[in-house]
């Protein structure tokens, strides 16, 4: 186990590996999320009470869900970066910060669009939507201050802490809405034993939210491959993808 773990972290194996894992994981995000887009705009029910105003949850809830598991891999593979000084994990982590931050505007905004019509206005203080912010300027914060430091051994530190510590929010964001007096609606999918949505609902959004995943999965792994290229430039290995990537001729 610790051989392969340990193989893991060089970065022309892991370079390698992504290169393959990013096909594998795009091509079936794609086709999930035409299956879940089809069973959840066009063959779900109507809610009776929200009618067709409750489709965004096929795009917001997978968002909301990536929003933090994102930041809970990204801070993962910063501890593992500052434990281990694995190259790679931090390399991981800074591939994860943009595909995060943009999850979770995309919770935002498909928050605010449901919001409107259910609750009279796009932005509410509510527990929930300002843990969710908060959030998005974890992530902000983690890509500026990975900015802020020439030095890169220093950005991944600095950046490492800031995630660790970040991920307090993370639990907050869940169960705020039982915490707290909350606008925003309870547990559903979190009710396992019995769902507060029918299965022709359930369905699809289950789908989206694999779709999301994979969708996630498969970015990630094009965006560490750039990630590491950018650093291990200098090594033989890195030379010889870029000289294969050059065209003939070109300077």
């Amino acid at each position: 186990m610790w051989t392969w773990f340990f193989r893991l972290a060089s970065p022309p194996h892991f370079y390698a590996l992504a290169g393959k894992l990013s096909s594998w994981l795009l091509i079936p995000a794609l086709a999930l999320l035409a299956i879940g887009a089809w069973g959840g705009l066009v063959l779900a029910p109507p809610d009776y009470q929200q009618g067709d105003a409750f489709r965004i949850i096929y795009v917001h809830v997978p968002s909301a869900y990536l929003s933090m598991m994102i930041y809970v891999t990204m801070a993962l593979a910063g501890a593992i970066g500052l434990i281990w000084r694995i190259k790679i994990a931090h390399a991981v982590a800074a591939s994860c910060a943009p595909i995060g931050a943009s999850f979770t505007f995309a919770a935002l905004v498909t928050g605010a669009v449901w919001g409107k019509p259910m609750w009279g206005t796009y932005w509410e203080w509510d527990p929930r939507l300002t843990s969710e912010l908060i959030l998005l300027f974890l992530y902000f914060g983690y890509m500026g201050l990975r900015g802020a430091f020439e030095d890169l051994n220093q950005a991944d530190r600095a950046s490492a802490i800031l995630a660790v510590a970040g991920v307090a929010n993370v639990p907050i964001i869940h169960f705020s809405v039982v915490w707290w007096a909350s606008l925003h609606q309870g547990p559903t999918l979190s009710k396992l034993e019995a769902p507060s949505i029918s299965g022709d609902m359930l369905w699809p959004l289950l789908t989206m939210i694999l779709a999301f995943t994979l969708f996630f999965l498969g970015i990630l792994a094009m965006r560490v491959r750039g990630e590491v290229l950018a650093r291990e430039f200098q090594a033989r290995w890195a030379q010889d993808v870029l000289r294969s990537a050059t065209p003939e001729g070109a300077n």
